[in-house]
């Protein structure tokens, strides 16, 4: 199946439809932790101030997020390994065992009460080799970077902060070309899970991915492609 990009912003009108978006994407993303933050308390800890009941460690993810979606919408360097490590130690920072480091030990996915999906060890060179085969291909922004997006969460790249980093370096690819956003709607987070969840299990990824492109690719009717 073929996924055309549904959107065409230039670079710098998706930065700015980011940002407008900032807080949205930042709540969503937060649940990968199990942030239970309403979003107007979001937009709080966004705005630097405290919120009554809210744990340190959530507001500390809540912040790392703000900066790394910051930073992918400031940033002109291109999409590479480097640039995921850069976006893994901000994001992970407080919880990751090396912050920003490529995952050296095992480690995994809890799939069920007793189900566990365990990728091999990551390798530097192959996961750079398929950054460059994957901005080189021919098919549309948006397939790439849902593509880039399973693909990171899958094989665990890095020791924590996975979902995180996959999700924010995959939207990086869609803003630098104008593509709109990668963001799942809450409300079908559990549908999204389940099918994570067999993507995990088969590497099949063409049913997870024709989901997301019609459930979560985000834009402006303006800015639909014709």
């Amino acid at each position: 199946m073929e996924y055309p990009d549904k959107y065409k912003f230039t670079k710098d009108e998706n930065r700015r439809f980011a940002r407008s978006n900032l807080v949205k994407l930042v709540h969503t993303e937060s649940r990968f932790e199990g942030v239970n933050t309403t979003l107007p308390q979001t937009q709080t800890i966004m705005d630097g101030m405290s919120v009554q009941g809210v744990p340190v460690a959530d507001i500390l993810t809540i912040v790392n997020l703000k900066k790394a979606w910051q930073f992918i919408t400031e940033s002109n360097a291109s999409l590479s390994l480097d640039f995921e490590k850069q976006i893994n130690l901000i994001v992970a920072k407080e919880d990751a065992l090396i912050p920003g480091s490529l995952r050296s030990g095992q480690g995994g996915v809890s799939l069920s009460d007793n189900e566990f999906f365990e990728p091999p060890i990551v390798n530097e060179q192959e996961e750079i080799k398929f950054i460059e085969e994957l901005q080189d291909n021919d098919c549309s922004i948006t397939d790439r970077a849902i593509t880039l997006m399973y693909h990171n969460m899958r094989n665990q790249i890095f020791w924590d902060g996975n979902k995180r980093t996959a999700t924010i370096v995959a939207n990086k690819l869609m803003i630098d070309h104008g593509a709109g956003l990668i963001n799942v709607p809450l409300d079908k987070w559990e549908l999204w899970n389940q099918l994570l969840s067999n993507f995990y299990r088969t590497n099949e990824m063409s049913q997870l991915k024709t989901w997301t492109y019609d459930n979560a690719i985000q834009g402006l009717s303006v800015r639909m492609a014709r």
